[in-house]
């Protein structure tokens, strides 16, 4: 699997270091192609700004501030360089950099000088603090970065977020929130852990190769990016139905026929061959009428229901089942009937699992096995793991750890910046796609369809082999469907917006994007 790591700001700057000394990659060069991708970033994202407002601290990240304020003059903008420490005061790369501003005819201005340039700026560059910082924002440079926020102007970041903790996504007293941030030589974990603060991230490597890395620690996560989805395999021309796999649907408690619906068309749109959705008698004919290509059934009780799920390649299970005793039930038999098949448990099949474990019932969650695969949002995995959401959030990393723990499952923590883990990983793998559209009623119906569509291909079709090579196993397919889900989603976005993006508007491009179509 094409993984890439994602490192501790630590090991990021030992690679820079290494790639200078190794490498003959100079620092005063690093610096300088740094701030080149930069101004290439935000020339790109906002072509007609023509001023610009660079804010500079006193390290390499200042350095890197001064470089982009001096490239941008030269390329005809007009930029203001406010400083929070004197140019003669920085020392190394960053001393050189200031140098090179004011000897190109470029004035540091006070603080003092901020409002007024805050006011007058169509762009922000935030150079004030990198990746080394390691406690909270106080004083004067978090005056700073509230005025920055409170100024309502796009701001780009050099590196990071100035505030933010490179490892966690923390915010240390006080952050800067970027709509866009640059970012060099190596992916930092806080980026992705906090993509609310980063806005879009783009990785600028400058040259610097993967050896320098050789000697870093274990990474922080992994990530996993859209040209995994060019490793699938092409269908032979003899394919059938068959060899794509027969998903079932347990699903939609009266009054939710749509949850069922939802998850059913996603695992047709995204390559499963067969899709049996069983839920309500009174919503059967209701869900096949609306996509006559599923097949709908009445669910049924006890020895009926098992043998209705025997057919299976991969369930999915608890999209609108409900959480009274008719879901209970049929959660309790589709636990009971896997016997080693792929299983996609989501929505109110979690809530009822956390019920189940706490009864300690024998068809109970005491170890499910990677191939079932469970994917909660955040108030769904507070559920589980019996704490509050907040503490969730506040250590995601922790949060998806525990439940692969606790339950033995590959584990889809949902959320801004979704993370996958199983027992094959000893880290996370994290998704850097997706956009705010995303967060309405129906789009974990969608990618739990997508899992389970993946899932049963994998089962089936001997060129596939996903989850039994690369060694991420479930893991790394279950990964696969977010990236899946989310590269549509943004796809959908981008061509009418995020706002009143519907989860069923992905269907079509679930299809485009696992066929290996690029947006345009």
């Amino acid at each position: 699997m094409p993984l890439v790591p994602v490192h501790s700001a630590a090991a990021v700057r030992a690679a820079d270091l290494v790639a200078q000394r190794d490498h003959g990659l100079p620092g005063r060069e690093l610096m300088r192609a740094a701030a080149t991708a930069a101004l290439a970033d935000l020339q790109g994202r906002w072509p007609k700004a023509r001023h610009l407002l660079v804010v500079c601290g006193a390290g390499n990240n200042g350095g890197d501030g001064y470089d982009v304020a001096t490239l941008a003059r030269a390329a005809g903008r007009f930029v203001e360089l406010v400083a929070l420490a004197a140019p003669d005061s920085l020392s190394g790369d960053a001393l050189l950099a200031a140098r090179d501003w004011q000897a190109a005819g470029g004035e540091v201005l006070p603080t003092a000088k901020l409002p007024e340039a805050l006011a007058a700026a169509e762009v922000v560059v935030d150079a004030l603090l990198g990746t080394g910082l390691a406690r909270p924002v106080l004083g004067a440079w978090a005056d700073v970065v509230h005025a920055i926020n409170a100024a309502g102007k796009p701001v780009l970041a050099i590196d990071v977020p100035s505030g933010m903790d490179a490892d966690s996504g923390e915010v240390l007293g006080a952050a800067v929130r970027a709509e866009f941030t640059s970012t060099f030589v190596g992916w930092k974990a806080g980026l992705l852990l906090n993509p609310g603060l980063a806005g879009q991230v783009r990785l600028h490597t400058l040259g610097v190769p993967p050896a320098a890395f050789a000697k870093a620690a274990q990474p922080l996560l992994w990530q996993l990016p859209r040209q995994a989805l060019a490793h699938l395999p092409r269908r032979a021309r003899d394919a059938h139905k068959g060899r794509h796999g027969h998903v079932v649907v347990v699903a939609g408690d009266l009054g939710m026929p749509g949850a069922a619906r939802l998850a059913g068309e996603s695992a047709l749109r995204s390559g499963a061959g067969r899709v049996t959705v069983l839920t309500r008698a009174d919503h059967a004919a209701a869900v096949a009428a609306g996509c006559p290509e599923l097949m709908a059934r009445a669910a049924g009780k006890g020895a009926e229901f098992v043998q209705q799920l025997a057919a299976a390649d991969a369930i999915v299970c608890g999209p609108g089942l409900g959480r009274h005793a008719w879901g209970s039930a049929l959660l309790a038999d589709v636990i009971g009937a896997a016997s080693g098949r792929p299983v996609v448990l989501d929505a109110d099949a979690l809530v009822l699992l956390a019920a189940l474990a706490a009864t300690g019932s024998d068809k109970g969650p005491q170890h499910l096995g990677p191939h079932f695969i469970l994917t909660p949002h955040p108030g769904e995995a507070a559920t589980l793991l019996g704490v509050a959401v907040a503490a969730v959030q506040a250590d995601r990393v922790g949060a998806v750890r525990a439940l692969v723990k606790r339950f033995g499952a590959t584990v889809v923590l949902k959320g801004a910046a979704t993370l996958t883990l199983g027992a094959e990983l000893v880290v996370p793998i994290a998704c850097e796609l997706g956009n705010p559209g995303m967060g309405t009623a129906g789009m974990g119906d969608v990618l739990a369809g997508v899992c389970a569509a993946l899932a049963a291909q994998d089962v089936c079709d001997p060129a596939w082999g996903y989850a039994r090579r690369g060694g991420a196993g479930w893991a790394g397919l279950a990964a696969l469907a977010v990236v899946t889900h989310a590269a549509a989603g943004d796809w959908a976005a981008a061509q009418h917006g995020e706002r009143g993006l519907l989860a069923s508007d992905l269907f079509p491009f679930l299809r485009a994007v696992l066929n290996g179509r690029e947006p345009g």
